[in-house]
């Protein structure tokens, strides 16, 4: 079993190659400190310090990968939500409570399949597994929806109208 002894004798070269591969000091001595974390909760790990060695280098980069793809993630979805707020934040709110209202009277069927697609943001493949029908009935009632939405929103439809076109 790898002792804590042969990852002291290797720490140095530990430190040196995640300063090497990290952008900053103390993130390198985060890396090392996760790797020899896990090193050590680690069952199956090494027990000569020749084959130790290579195996914790091996460690440190995948932990270092790790997080880099979760601050890019981080990223990206903080880019995203602040696209979205600033979309948000610059509509007319009139307009967004009369979107609402119209959403409201339409038929459930289109209330479903406007939700699940326009506001969940499903693909119409993952909407019609939803919905338990296919794809093109999906596509069909999308369009069936936002049509009628539209007509309320403008006033060129009631509510009675769009119940009667559904059908």
């Amino acid at each position: 079993m790898a002792s804590l002894t042969q990852i002291e004798i290797l720490l140095p070269e530990f430190r040196a190659y995640a300063t090497a591969i990290c952008t900053s000091y103390s993130d390198a001595e985060d890396l090392v400190q996760d790797a020899i974390e896990r090193a050590l909760r680690t069952e199956g790990r090494p027990t000569v310090i020749e084959e130790l060695r290579p195996w914790m280098f091996r460690v440190i980069r995948n932990i270092h990968h790790d997080e880099l793809r979760k601050k890019r993630v981080r990223r990206e979805y903080l880019a995203a939500e602040k696209r979205l707020s600033d979309e948000a934040g610059s509509s007319d709110a009139a307009q967004d409570i009369l979107i609402r209202i119209a959403f409201e009277k339409l038929p459930p069927d289109m209330r479903d399949v406007l939700c699940l697609v326009d506001i969940m943001g499903l693909k119409y493949a993952e909407a019609a597994n939803v919905m338990n029908v296919a794809n093109g009935t999906v596509m069909s009632r999308v369009s069936r929806a936002r049509k009628a939405l539209l007509a309320l929103v403008e006033g060129t439809a009631s509510r009675g109208e769009v119940e009667n076109n559904t059908r």
